[in-house]
């Protein structure tokens, strides 16, 4: 696989990504190399990572709490005091070997600790390989609110293993899916079409299958890479995604992040085929699809309303009206749609039948 290249930096695929680290680390002269990862990939992926660095450096390992209700400045600031306490300086490099939440929170980290030190993205879950790969986002949630603080920074480079999902649960594999039929809707309907199966899929296939969903949002981020415009349809699914995930973050029933996009994408395909612009049979494909892969999430009128309430929080809001990409056709969505509260309050009471 040729590495793919976004706007100041590559994404390696395989032995190209170790190579990449090796070839780094022996140009730049760094000062020190400093590792991010959390309490799961520090023992299922860091290992093997750390295997095939080539340095004389001596590594430095920082080790944060897993999960998402550990993304918060909190976190931060406990890295950042790790990092001045080891001697980290502006020639330092940071390595990021995690998940979403570790690729996200150490690239804000590395942005930020002295104005800026250099970064790799080493990610290891399925959803970061697709998602949090390409787009120089980074960033922390606040509270419960996903993603308010943060800003773009793109990583001198993004090293892409397959081999480090065979230590992913099921339930994560599955999260990570729903990126990939997120990117089939809003711009190929041949990829949508590959996932019609997924029973005989092999790594081989899946391999594949990331290196073109990368390829998708790549094309959409050097196009519009401050989400002035075509870079919001990457957001199909996330205005109310984002926002159930929230209201159930600090519950006693939290879901991954790809659950609960793939219960936004119903929602919002329901609002778009209520708007006349998805056709019904196609809402209905997208429909029976997603739940097939991810159940069906139980609201009450009370989340409902909680819900809809933190909308006017969702990062693409404006005015206080959110605004949501929706589908016209599997395969193409377009920006900047209002939904009324009622017409979401359908979509729910559908989403459950």
């Amino acid at each position: 696989m040729q590495p793919i290249k976004a706007s100041t930096y590559s994404v390696y695929f395989n032995d190209q990504g170790y190579e990449f680290v090796n070839r780094l680390l022996e140009q730049e002269n760094y000062t020190g190399l400093f590792v991010i990862s959390d309490t799961n990939t520090s023992t299922s992926c860091l290992p093997s990572f750390l295997a095939q660095v080539a340095t004389t450096l001596p590594i430095e390992i920082i080790e944060i709490e897993a999960g998402e209700i550990n993304k918060n400045i909190g976190t931060c600031t406990e890295v950042w005091h790790a990092l001045t306490e080891l001697g980290a300086d502006r020639k330092s490099l940071i390595i990021n070997v995690g998940g979403g939440v570790v690729t996200d929170l150490g690239g804000f980290v590395a942005a930020t600790f002295k104005r800026g030190v250099d970064f790799i993205n080493v990610p290891t879950s399925l959803l970061a390989m697709v998602d949090a790969s390409v787009g120089g986002k980074t960033g922390v949630d606040l509270g419960t609110l996903k993603n308010q603080v943060g800003l773009v920074s793109n990583p001198k480079g993004v090293l892409i293993d397959p081999v480090f999902l065979q230590t992913l649960p099921q339930a994560e594999m599955r999260s990570g899916l729903a990126e990939m039929l997120k990117h089939g809707i809003i711009a190929d309907k041949a990829y949508w079409n590959a996932f019609s199966d997924l029973s005989n899929l092999t790594t081989e296939d899946l391999g594949g299958l990331i290196y073109y969903s990368v390829t998708i949002k790549n094309d959409v981020v050097l196009e519009d890479p401050m989400e002035n415009g075509l870079r919001k349809t990457l957001n199909f699914g996330h205005t109310l995604g984002h926002a159930i995930e929230s209201h159930l973050l600090d519950s006693a029933t939290p879901v991954l992040h790809g659950e609960a996009v793939a219960a936004g994408m119903v929602l919002e395909s329901y609002v778009a085929m209520e708007k006349q612009l998805l056709p019904v049979e196609e809402y209905a494909e997208i429909k029976s699809r997603l739940r097939a892969l991810f159940g069906t999430l139980n609201f009450t009128p009370d989340d409902v309303d909680t819900i809809i309430a933190l909308l006017a929080h969702d990062k693409k809001t404006e005015s206080g009206t959110p605004l949501f990409t929706l589908p016209e056709r599997i395969g193409k969505a377009t920006i900047n749609h209002k939904a009324e509260n009622s017409l979401i309050i359908k979509a729910f009471r559908d989403y459950q039948k």
